[in-house]
């Protein structure tokens, strides 16, 4: 499948010198204070840091949905500052998956039709769309749940879901914000067992960010933030595991 991202020798995401600042009435927020970072084609990363120190923030500018003031944001080797809002969606909706805390599931719809909704709505036909997000479950080992909703499934079963609904689109990366902070310790531990063999059997670019230092540790570096800057970064020890494996 085509990528806009074809130049192989591009980091699959490149910050330099990022700053975003929230204003309000009575305070100004220096949420990044020139941010540069460097993710490279199937790394799996993890952004850590107390509360409010700019993880969120830094995900979401990375993604191309929050704007930023300034530096530069590139995917693939390409500037997504310089894409129009429209450009940006379908640029996210081909070479992106997004997993979040809380699901964001649409509790009318089954497993399989929220699967397949990002694909109806960026305009693939209804049966290659049904096709692709039963793939997509089989991938999460939820094959015979599809026809069940969000409340029947559990926990852990919703976030399958959700994992689901961000590689349906074969994307090059995912973000993950907090995506076991919902869990409890055992389906904690099982998502991150599923998402580190999909970036194994498949390659894909993880960013995540936690809290959960078990988390962290299980990808190949930990980013770590204060007051909206990085102070440091360190090599875990699944990343020696993974340069033998490669």
């Amino acid at each position: 499948m085509p990528r806009d991202n074809d130049k192989d020798d591009a980091p699959a995401v490149e910050a330099v010198d990022v700053v975003k600042t929230y204003e309000t009435d009575t305070v100004q927020v220096h949420a990044l204070r020139g941010v540069s970072l460097q993710v490279h084609k199937g790394d799996m990363v993890a952004i850590m840091g107390p509360s409010g120190c700019g993880k969120t923030t830094l995900l979401n500018c990375l993604s191309g949905l929050d704007d930023i003031d300034a530096g530069v944001v590139r995917i693939g080797g390409v500037d997504i500052s310089k894409l129009s809002d429209n450009e940006r969606s379908g640029f996210r909706a081909r070479n992106m998956g997004f997993v979040f805390q809380f699901y964001n599931l649409l509790p009318v719809l089954t497993a399989v039709e929220n699967v397949e909704l990002p694909l109806l709505v960026s305009g693939t036909p209804a049966k290659e769309a049904r096709e692709r997000a039963r793939h997509a479950l089989e991938l999460v080992h939820l094959e015979e749940w599809g026809s069940h909703r969000p409340s029947q499934l559990s926990g852990g079963q919703r976030q399958r879901v959700t994992i689901a609904r961000a590689l349906v689109n074969e994307p090059d990366i995912v973000w993950a914000d907090e995506p076991t902070g919902d869990l409890d310790s055992k389906n904690a531990e099982e998502i991150m067992d599923l998402m580190v063999s999909l970036n194994r059997q498949n390659g894909q670019t993880f960013v995540i960010v936690t809290h959960d230092i078990n988390v962290a540790r299980r990808t190949h570096r930990i980013v770590n933030m204060l007051d909206g800057e990085i102070i440091s970064q360190t090599a875990t020890e699944a990343e020696p595991e993974r340069a033998a494996a490669g």
